[in-house]
């Protein structure tokens, strides 16, 4: 059944104070995710121009957009699951390569068709790299920082956009070449690759699990590192421990759950992409520039930073639940608020950054609440499902937006529906089992 404290697995790191080794690896996450916050918004930030110079359509504009919300949704589900298998920290490193692959080749894209196949080769990587970070951050906190911990990671994801997308503005404002934006997120992925290598090691929990040959050794040379004691053979399996197809998700309790969760975090997602994705092209067209309305998205991601920072603090002292249940609720009607004919760039920006608040935080709530659902030998897995299939929602948000706005519905329609989505997960929530 579905564990319904803050265990995550072994427990042999859980009661202990959090070693600085432990620190390191949950920043460093951090880090990889706040690169997946910008190379996920480099296409946000580079879509005005992109239809400026080619001359495409809101609808067009919209797959486009979705392509690699297409690879996040396949990259969870496919890779998460790869990193039960292998490992936390060789998929990791995989997906980074990926990651600045796709951003490189799409600063050199020249066409419709070849931009959406970079951007579905990123989010591939992406998609991998946020469930198999997830999975790590869990498993290398101690009891007390878990939930914490786990918000923060995902709360790089915004630090990301936003320190991003201040480099974006100001390299659209220099050179006016939406190119420049994939260019930069490559060459910041692939600097990030040799501290990866370096300073990740894997993961205690995962060892356990998958059991290699040198399971005990690997086990031993990492607690010695984190002043831990060391094992004098390997604890026994967990039940089931064996199984990490993704078909065990709907076994042995976990259906209701993971059916329960995926639909939640699919509707919300729909929303948070709405936001992401469109509303540079949103603010352009009433009568902004280009960097103006990325300066609107950075005040978004700010929104949602304080948000994720806010609820993680929160979850150290309240039910996790009611918190994000509140912020879903609230999400619709601030959705609402910004589709009402606001076109000052000073309420705009506030507007948004109110309704990327409530938004985000109804998103980031939901990953404490999974990453201590399931056990080691499918938390990767179970992470990987949700978000992934998830994250259809993802990309059938902007993909939506884009074909209501083609047929003729204003802004105010195009949120109200879109913010249904917060809804709709907030009724999913309250019929989660109320062990988690």
């Amino acid at each position: 059944m579905a564990s319904n404290n803050t265990d995550a697995g072994s427990g042999l790191l859980d009661a202990a104070p959090m070693h600085w080794r432990q620190w390191v690896v949950v920043c460093l996450c951090i880090a990889l995710n706040a690169l997946d916050g910008f190379d996920v918004l480099a296409i946000s930030f580079a879509a005005p121009g992109i239809a400026a110079e080619w001359g495409i359509d809101r609808a067009m504009l919209g797959i486009v957009l979705s392509m690699e919300l297409i690879g996040m949704a396949t990259g969870s589900v496919l890779i998460g699951n790869l990193a039960d298998r292998i490992g936390r920290r060789p998929t990791i490193l995989a997906c980074l390569v990926v990651m600045a692959a796709g951003m490189l080749l799409s600063a050199l894209a020249r066409d419709v068709a070849f931009l959406s196949a970079t951007r579905l080769a990123t989010g591939l990587g992406i998609g991998g790299m946020l469930s198999s970070t997830s999975a790590m951050v869990a498993e290398y906190s101690n009891a007390r920082r878990r939930s914490l911990n786990v918000v923060l990671n995902i709360a790089g994801y915004s630090s990301g956009a936003i320190l991003g997308g201040l480099v974006a503005a100001a390299l659209l404002e220099g050179s006016g070449d939406w190119r420049s934006v994939f260019l930069f997120g490559g060459v910041a992925t692939l600097a990030v690759l040799p501290l990866a290598w370096f300073l990740l090691p894997e993961s205690i929990d995962s060892l356990l699990a998958r059991r290699p040959a040198d399971a005990l050794e690997r086990v031993n040379r990492t607690l010695a590192r984190l002043g831990q004691p060391l094992l004098a053979a390997l604890p026994a399996p967990l039940a089931g421990g064996s199984q990490r197809s993704l078909l065990s998700l709907f076994t042995g309790g976990y259906a209701r759950v993971t059916i329960l969760l995926t639909i939640a975090y699919f509707t919300q997602i729909m929303l948070f992409y709405f936001v992401q994705k469109w509303v540079p092209k949103i603010v352009v067209d009433m009568g902004h520039d280009a960097a103006s309305a990325g300066r609107v998205l950075v005040a978004a991601n700010v929104g949602s930073l304080a948000s994720a920072v806010l609820i993680g603090l929160a979850s150290q002292k309240l039910r996790l639940r009611p918190l994000v249940v509140g912020a879903m609720l609230c999400s619709f009607l601030a959705i609402g608020l910004f589709g009402s004919g606001l076109t000052d760039l000073f309420w705009l920006s506030l507007v948004v950054a109110l309704a990327a608040f409530f938004i985000n935080a109804g998103v980031v709530g939901m990953y404490p609440i999974l990453a201590t659902t399931f056990p080691a030998h499918l938390r990767a897995s179970g992470i990987g499902f949700v978000i992934g299939v998830g994250r259809g929602g993802s990309a059938i948000g902007p993909v939506l937006a884009g074909a209501l706005f083609a047929g003729g519905s204003g802004l105010l329609p195009v949120s109200l529906v879109m913010g249904a989505g917060g809804l709709v997960a907030a009724a999913m929530l309250l019929l989660l089992p109320r062990r988690e």
